[in-house]
Formats: C-alpha cells, sequence, structure tokens
C-alpha cells in the first residue's frame, strides 16, 4: 500500500484505482464477484467460489475476472454471487450453492439469460 503523505498523493491513488477497476469493467467483460464475509463463509460461500473457478477454467473463459469481497450485507441471502456483463445493470443471485452456480456459469455468463430462480428480489 502506497504511503499517503498529501492529498495530491492520495488523489494519484485514487486515479489509479479508478483505471484499474474501469479496465476490469469495460464493454464486453464478465466480472463475478462472491461475498465472503463471515455469514457468507459460514453458508458455503468458499464451495461456491471454488466451482465458480473450477467452471471457468474448465469451460476456458476468457474476458472474465472473478473476485471476492467482504459482506454485502444480504446475510439471509448467502452466498451471495454478483454478476456484472458489460454494460448492464448487475445482477444479485442469492442463496448459490455450487449445483446453482454451475447454472448460473452455464446459462448466465455463457448463454446471457438470468437465473431468475437464484436472483435476489429488488
Amino acid at each position: 500500500m502506497p504511503t499517503v503523505k498529501s492529498l495530491e498523493d492520495l488523489n494519484k491513488i485514487r486515479a489509479d484505482t479508478l483505471k484499474k477497476r474501469s479496465t476490469n469493467c469495460d464493454h464486453g467483460s464478465v466480472q463475478i464477484i462472491v461475498g465472503m464475509g463471515t455469514a457468507g463463509i459460514a453458508a458455503g460461500a468458499r464451495q461456491t467460489l471454488q466451482e465458480i473457478l473450477r467452471c471457468a477454467k474448465e469451460q476456458v473463459l476468457t474476458d472474465i475476472t472473478i473476485c471476492q469481497t467482504g459482506a454485502l450485507g444480504l446475510d439471509s441471502w448467502e452466498p451471495v454471487v454478483q454478476v456484472v456483463m458489460g454494460q448492464a445493470a448487475p445482477v444479485f443471485y442469492g442463496k448459490v450453492t455450487p449445483k446453482a452456480a454451475q447454472r448460473i456459469m452455464r446459462e448466465h455468463v455463457q448463454g446471457f439469460r438470468v437465473v431468475s430462480e437464484y436472483v435476489i428480489p429488488a
């Protein structure tokens, strides 16, 4: 982590971070974010993340970013997976088991069809 000694340093770090973030979110790219807070891990988020990584490797998916984040504030829906495809609105999936993760990877990430069965209602 860079040392911040002035407002100029902070602005440079911010600009670099935003640049990296926009690189990962370019139109046509896919981001899969798995909530790995305490409740998510207790509900099986590790196994869900492992299955997503396995599916991506097995299906040789390119232009995809898979990452984890802390709690998303949706404890009753854990494990939670967010899928962002290009400029489309993010889709939040809840209670994502490894079997559900396989289906999301196959139908949404590869087939461009939202799996409504697991979508968290707005």
